[in-house]
């Protein structure tokens, strides 16, 4: 919406001592009005608009409130802002002087520069006579004198001016910022929040529902009590131990385990099978954690699929080709550049010493090894013989030598040392040739630049440069192409035909060097454990042998085949704690720590299977070293907790400590759905918090449906969303009970008590928002029904045990979303809200959250907490329920509403 000035702008103007002030203030507030959060609260009740605001903010009583915190700000723009402007009106007064002394030196120069260009014959002396002449006559001249003085005061007050008019713009700024953040913004809220008059935070405004609808995205995890706890207990066995964290579902036990995974060097996080077989879950504990390991050690764990050829070497080629290709590329290229630059220069090296070359090696071979092997041939060396013989038992003896693997650490050191050789004398030939030896004679820094090579050489042979190679190198290069250009003494030196051949003696040098230096990573033995492993459970082996005998006119064959068998369970338990504790011992070794984490173990069934599940995977735990995490039911976990009373279970066989995840208090949803709804206001976290039990999946469920209703509705104000919403889960709710009850036995009497269900399901859920009296009647019916009165004594008790308790059950959750109408399905919440706490602790919005919570344990205690949260909110009882009516819903929130209708 653009924003217009003040229709009067002397009612700003007033308050403020310069105009510019003025205009900075307004332009502060128009900003602000322009704000997200600002903006999308206007317009939403009639007298909160972007108009009324503004004119609120006009006001001289807000004017001066806005100004307070910035009051030091202001005063240091306005005294800079008079200096400024006393500046600027001297520079101007300055300005209107008449220049013709600065005129008649300026001509002055210019012909002096004339003379300098066009006149050849004109000396220094007799140029710089002419200016000095002018000057003097000027500087004689009274009105000319003054003239220039004054030019001379405006051209020392010019760069005054514009650096006070940058340090009115710094000052200026500052104020602006300060005066938005701290004054009229926070203002500019007070004053939205008066226009929108009554319950102000009941209006549903948030930033954005990001975190809600990314309900496992750990950027919205927020810490908690337990998950440092947790985290205590785990420092504090520090030896391993098995943990378990119990809770109800959905309390956010899953990511607390998640959130322990992220902190360990070596985590496996396994979900336990609804249908539960302990060999199978073990194997699957087993290949999870080799395939961990492997992917922690950087390796691929192997694949055990059937594809086809040209697949399969797909798979595995790909990934290499996007890793070598680029290097591989490079290197061609740099391979070709190279042999292209060093090959004439070698082959004419070549050319020029083959021949002496090859006829020394021809007469050294011939000397060394063709006559005397000759000679032993025809038996006339007897010696050598027997000393050739002598080798061959020798190396018959060192087949088996266990110190051969030694023999190569020996042979590198040898062409490393072969290699350097090559490379250093590549580099000394420099010393012996006459062209290099008279260049190097007539520039001392040619002299420097050939020993520098020489120096990195060694360095780098040493490992010493290794870490800057990649700096230093290419500096020298440049430095040489560099002095090449401008030095042609150097140019005469990088001409020298015998350059190429020694690069390629350095190159190869370095490449047997480098070559013999890297060691191979030695594959660990655990990762060949584990990929053993891998093969013994993902595979079937099998072998086969044949033997073909007799004679060769009847032929007998004879073929026998070996399969090898999965490991049976006691076996697996026995080679899993192994691999385990190797694994454990590394990592421990290291720093680390090894976490196997258990999932939804509460989706076997009953606390009974749960435990049975344990027992029979109990070998694996206990292992040093490691911990485990264990996501169990609050019954498995009360086991644990009541040890000894009256008698241990099996929990404590194996349990060494247990977490209990508890539903979240008011403020730890509140700090929830800020971090996933930022913006939410109080009143909302707090209906939420309350359908939802402080349970975190439900309490996001909850917060969705409070989007979608916005979504679907438009809906803001809390009384509308609140109805709809409590409207919608029940109706929800209703039905699951109906069709329970459904499902027992009833007699003609009894079944009479099932119409009140019925007739309050078929009134659910309604098209807007509205609670009628004839709705509120049948909530009251099943909220405060008693059977024993609506069908009398004898068909009270035809109706079946069970059908009763599910009618109690169903009965307390009506009377609890009964509650949850009344208190914030209602106008002026605040009010009421600040009266209801003043009576007690039973009315503090927490205790909604607990009444919820009761709700799972026992309907009768339910009600007792229900009834203590109506009485301290002045809400009817059982008693005085029919002489009151819920309040209609606030005008123009329900289009069917006949208010609506009327003003149509």
């Amino acid at each position: 919406m653009p924003r217009t000035r003040p229709r009067h702008a002397w009612q700003v103007a007033d308050c403020f001592t310069l105009e510019r002030e003025a205009q900075v203030y307004v332009e502060v507030v128009d900003a602000c009005l322009e704000e997200p959060e600002v903006a999308r609260r206007l317009g939403i009740r009639p007298r909160a608009t972007a108009e009324n605001a503004r004119a609120m903010m006009l006001t001289e009583a807000n004017i001066r409130r806005a100004l307070e915190p910035t009051r030091d700000a202001q005063a240091r723009f306005r005294t800079l802002r008079e200096k400024g402007e006393r500046l600027q009106r001297r520079l101007d007064y300055l300005h209107e002087v008449p220049h013709p002394a600065t005129q008649i030196l300026w001509v002055s120069l210019v012909m002096a520069f004339v003379l300098v260009v066009l006149a050849p014959w004109a000396t220094l002396p007799f140029v710089l006579l002419v200016p000095a002449a002018i000057v003097i006559a000027v500087l004689r001249h009274p009105v000319l004198r003054l003239n220039a003085r004054l030019n001379f005061r405006e051209a020392v007050l010019r760069p005054r001016v514009a650096l006070q008019t940058r340090r009115i713009r710094w000052a200026e700024a500052a104020w602006t910022r300060g005066l938005q953040e701290h004054g009229v913004r926070q203002l500019l809220s007070r004053v939205v929040d008066a226009l929108l008059g009554d319950d102000p935070d009941s209006l549903l405004l948030p930033d954005n529902y990001d975190g809600l609808r990314s309900a496992r995205d750990p950027r919205y995890v927020v810490d908690s009590p337990v998950a440092r706890r947790l985290f205590d207990k785990m420092t504090q066995l520090e030896g391993g131990g098995t943990i378990a964290v119990s809770g109800p579902r959905g309390a956010g036990k899953s990511t607390l385990l998640r959130a322990c995974a992220d902190k360990a060097d070596l985590a496996v996080v396994m979900q336990a099978p609804a249908t539960y077989s302990p060999y199978e879950f073990l194997v699957s504990l087993c290949v999870r954690t080799c395939e961990t390991y492997l992917e922690r050690c950087d390796q691929v764990p192997p694949a055990f699929v059937r594809l086809s050829p040209f697949r399969r070497a797909a798979r595995a080629l790909l990934p290499l080709l996007r890793k070598r290709v680029p290097p591989l590329l490079l290197g061609l290229a740099a391979t070709a550049l190279i042999v292209f630059g060093t090959a004439g220069s070698t082959r004419a090296f070549w050319g020029r010493h083959e021949i002496s070359v090859r006829v020394r090696v021809e007469d050294a071979l011939d000397r060394v090894l063709a006559e005397p092997l000759l000679d032993v041939w025809h038996g006339e060396r007897a010696g050598m013989a027997l000393l050739l013989a002598l080798v061959g038992v020798l190396l018959w003896w060192l087949r088996g030598w266990k110190g051969r693997p030694k023999i190569r650490p020996m042979a590198a050191r040898v062409v490393r040392a072969v290699g350097a050789l090559i490379a250093l004398v590549s580099i000394a030939t420099l010393a012996f040739d006459d062209r290099t030896k008279s260049v190097l004679a007539d520039d001392v820094a040619l002299l420097v630049l050939v020993t520098t090579p020489l120096l990195l050489g060694l360095m780098y042979l040493s490992d010493i440069l290794e870490p800057l190679e990649r700096f230093v190198a290419p500096a020298v290069l440049v430095l040489w192409l560099a002095l090449s250009v401008t030095r042609p003494a150097i140019r005469e030196f990088a001409a020298d035909p015998d350059h190429p051949a020694r690069l390629v003696g350095i190159l190869a040098g370095l490449l047997l060097y480098r070559a013999a230096s890297r060691r191979p990573a030695p594959r660990s033995h655990l990762v060949s454990v584990c990929r053993d492993e891998l093969y013994r459970l993902r595979t079937l082996q099998t072998s086969s042998s044949g033997l073909t005998a007799g004679a060769p006119q009847l032929l007998t064959a004879y073929t026998s085949s070996l399969s090898s068998l999965p490991p049976n369970f006691p076996e697996l338990v026995g080679d899993y704690r192994k691999l385990l504790k190797e694994i454990a011992d590394e990592r421990h070794a290291l720093g680390g720590r090894v976490l196997i984490a258990i999932d939804e173990l509460d989706r076997l069934g009953s606390d009974a299977q749960a435990l049975e599940f344990l027992n029979e995977i109990k070998g694996v735990l206990g292992v040093p070293h490691v911990h485990y995490l264990l996501s169990v039911a609050e019954d498995v976990g009360a086991t644990f907790v009541r040890r000894g009373l009256p008698h241990r279970g099996v929990a404590d066989s194996y349990l060494d400590d247990v977490v209990h995840v508890p539903p979240r208090t008011l403020d730890e949803s509140r700090e929830i759905l800020e971090r996933r709804a930022p913006g939410l206001r109080e009143p909302f976290k707090a209906l939420t918090h309350a359908l939802s039990g402080g349970v975190t999946r439900d309490l996001i469920r909850y917060g969705l449906r409070v989007d979608d209703i916005d979504t679907r509705t438009g809906y803001v104000e809390l009384a509308d969303i609140a109805r709809q919403l409590i409207q919608e889960e029940l109706a929800e709710t209703l039905s699951g009970f109906r069709t329970l009850l459904g499902k027992e036995r009833w007699t003609p009497r009894s079944s009479t008590a099932l119409v009140t269900f019925g007739d309050l399901v078929g009134r659910l859920p309604l098209p807007c928002p509205c609670v009628s009296p004839e709705l509120r009647s049948v909530l009251e019916r099943v909220a405060f029904h008693d059977l024993g009165r609506q069908l009398g004594e004898d068909a009270a008790s035809e109706v079946p045990d069970p059908a009763r308790e599910l009618m109690d059950e169903a009965s307390v959750y009506v009377l609890f979303s009964l509650t949850l109408l009344e208190i914030f399905g209602t106008v002026d919440f605040e009010r009421r809200r600040g009266e209801a706490a003043a009576r007690g602790r039973a009315g503090e919005l927490e205790h909604l959250g607990r009444a919820r919570q009761e709700l799972e344990i026992s309907p009768y205690s339910a009600r007792l907490l229900i009834m203590s949260i109506r009485e301290a909110w002045s809400l009817p009882d059982d008693r005085a329920v029919h002489a009151l009516a819920i309040p209609e819903p606030r005008p123009g929130a329900c289009p069917g509403h006949p208010r609506n209708q009327q003003s149509r």
